[in-house]
């Protein structure tokens, strides 16, 4: 039996799945909208924050065996004060996307408050993301783009993927018009000037137009765009689910495995409601791992952290395994 553990690890390990994410994971599990990336030394998972917590800033886990998880601190001591008066009333951050570009750790996030597109995403760095290391700070690098209650879309859960040009973009969007898109710039990581509206990638077609949590993943030449479908937050009466689409361009257009856009309501069902694990969304990809969060009908309807493997048919789609 040990031998064939064994031989299950380093199956994991080269797919680029953490060897433990197949057993229930364990530990500080309470993330919201997680953000997944992968270290030489660990994992790490960026989260929605909680106002109970550093004034409700993004949250940080670790794991070192991609299984027990940590609650590793936050990334501000309190909301930026700039942010509180670009959009009033706002108590917690949401729903951050991590990605890294040469020395350089980007963290995005976003700040909003229920129901309201008075919205704003914004950018952290940070050279490392172990904070025992001397050189860890997370410097505050401010706006990226905002929306406002005269714009038909919403500036929330932001997702990044560079094209194979080099040339960044990030995905954004929560109900309203759906899921947008602005071309960004490295090495600062802000929006490149001179855009135009944001394009469209994506939307449901029916009122209120249920659709969030963009993450675009570049594979194999083609982009997939992972989303959220309908509610969330509302512990075991959430009905989100994983969708997902794909295109030979980073801003699309985007189709289903039956061909049907995005853009009119296609979307192909990734994941669902399953035993305790209710209204799964808000994911993110690292490698071939999907991380998401659910509600779990075991525990009054609180939130946890989840880690899938993604398999890749021969017709080029995702699958969960």
């Amino acid at each position: 039996m040990k031998r064939l553990l064994a031989l299950l690890t380093c199956l994991l390990l080269a797919i680029g799945l953490p060897a433990s994410a197949a057993p229930t994971l364990t530990g500080d599990l309470r993330t919201h909208d997680p953000a997944l990336i992968r270290t030489a030394d660990a994992w790490y998972v960026f989260s929605t924050g909680d106002e109970r917590v550093r004034g409700g800033t993004v949250q940080i886990r670790r794991s070192t065996d991609g299984q027990h998880w940590t609650f590793a601190g936050t990334v501000f001591d309190r909301i930026p004060a700039w942010l509180s008066a670009e959009v009033p009333g706002v108590s917690n951050l949401w729903a951050p996307e991590i990605v890294k570009r040469g020395g350089t750790y980007y963290l995005y996030y976003s700040a909003s408050t229920f129901g309201s597109n008075r919205s704003a995403i914004a950018l952290a760095t940070n050279t490392t993301l172990n904070p025992a290391d001397p050189a860890y700070r997370w410097v505050d690098r401010g706006l990226v783009h905002r929306s406002l209650p005269t714009d038909d879309y919403n500036a929330i859960d932001p997702g990044i993927v560079t094209d194979a040009q080099g040339v960044p973009w990030m995905a954004f969007g929560s109900f309203w018009s759906g899921i947008r898109m602005i071309r960004l710039q490295w090495p600062s990581g802000l929006a490149a000037p001179g855009q135009g509206a944001p394009l469209r990638l994506a939307d449901r077609r029916v009122p209120p137009n249920p659709i969030e949590a963009p993450y675009v993943l570049a594979r194999g030449g083609w982009y997939y765009l992972f989303v959220s479908f309908d509610f969330c937050c509302r512990g075991t009466e959430s009905t989100y689910k994983i969708a997902v689409g794909r295109s030979r361009s980073a801003g699309g257009p985007y189709v289903d495995q039956a061909g049907k856009s995005m853009l009119q309501g296609g979307g192909t069902i990734l994941l669902s409601s399953s035993g305790r694990k209710i209204g799964p969304g808000g994911q993110s990809v690292f490698g071939d791992t999907l991380a998401f969060h659910y509600y779990d009908a075991e525990a009054n309807g609180d939130f946890r952290l989840d880690l899938r493997q993604l398999t890749w048919g021969a017709d080029g789609w995702p699958r969960v395994s």
